[in-house]
């Protein structure tokens, strides 16, 4: 089984829309998918929940802080060929949830482990902010993918995202990989949409994913439909990206581990004339 946490702690990036639509497809695409939402706001839970909303039972917060068995957390949802965790409005409370709980890093990494077999693949909807879920995800996870928009600050606050990255890495997950860096909410028809992609391509190649996902109405109207856009337009230019997304993760895998000082270097623009690695190492010291 392998996990993925989609991650930035910038919100209105589309992570939760890639994690409902790349689910779906990965689906599509005969692969066996479990989607965890560990933002209190919920979206994903209601990005897939159809009609009739959210399922009754146990949710992401009951599975981390209550310790209720997995198995009974997982919900299916025939229509997108997929099962998920819930999220859950308690989620907002789970620092304080958690304040005492040793260990409490871990617990979903450990929770995972009870359903290695049933699953190929784990998609992990993170929160816009890199507390203790998002730390929970990066433990638990084999790569990370990273989803950002073709604006001018696109990398902004990428430098404390992947310190926090080779922290997990070194300390508590080796194996955690940097997979991409994914485009998403690309608007073809100005200039800057493409000046990005060219400035991301110049400075971080080695991590841009060759897949684009690009502004589509309806990938904006599918949530409110209950619904991935695979059902939901399955002829619209955003089904056609996350169905590219989908066959380039499945064709590919991580050669070998990026780590963040590579990535900050090298994608990641220094203040002032000044290395943005360097700075960070002497605040730390400091």
């Amino acid at each position: 089984m392998r996990a993925v946490a989609i991650i930035n702690q910038k919100g209105g990036v589309g992570k939760t829309t890639t994690v409902a639509n790349l689910g779906a497809c990965l689906a599509r695409l005969g692969q066996r998918v479990l989607l965890i939402d560990l933002d209190s706001q919920s979206n994903l839970t209601l990005h897939l929940a159809g009609e009739e909303g959210p399922l009754p039972g146990p949710t992401s917060f009951d599975l981390l802080v209550d310790g209720v068995d997995i198995a009974s957390a997982i919900r299916e949802l025939p229509e997108e060929q997929v099962h998920i965790v819930q999220g859950s409005a308690d989620l907002a409370g789970i620092e304080q949830a958690l304040a005492q709980k040793i260990g409490r890093e871990m617990l979903l990494r450990d929770a995972l482990a009870d359903v290695q077999d049933r699953f190929d693949i784990v998609l992990i909807d993170c929160p816009p902010s890199l507390g203790v879920l998002s730390l929970n995800a990066l433990v638990a996870a084999d790569e990370v993918l990273i989803p950002l928009q073709t604006e001018f600050f696109a990398l902004q606050g990428m430098t404390q995202l992947m310190e926090i990255v080779d922290v997990v890495r070194q300390r508590l997950n080796p194996k955690l990989s940097v997979r991409g860096l994914l485009p998403c909410m690309v608007d073809l028809r100005t200039n800057l949409a493409h000046e990005v992609v060219e400035e991301l391509r110049a400075h971080c190649g080695h991590l841009l994913l060759r897949s684009r996902i690009r502004k589509n109405i309806k990938l904006a109207e599918a949530p409110s439909h209950g619904t991935s856009i695979l059902r939901y337009a399955p002829e619209s230019n955003g089904a056609d990206d996350y169905l590219a997304l989908a066959a380039e993760l499945r064709e590919t895998t991580v050669a070998e581990s990026v780590s963040a000082d590579t990535v900050v270097a090298d994608c990641v623009p220094a203040p002032q004339g000044e290395c943005a690695t360097d700075e960070a190492s002497s605040s730390a010291s400091a």
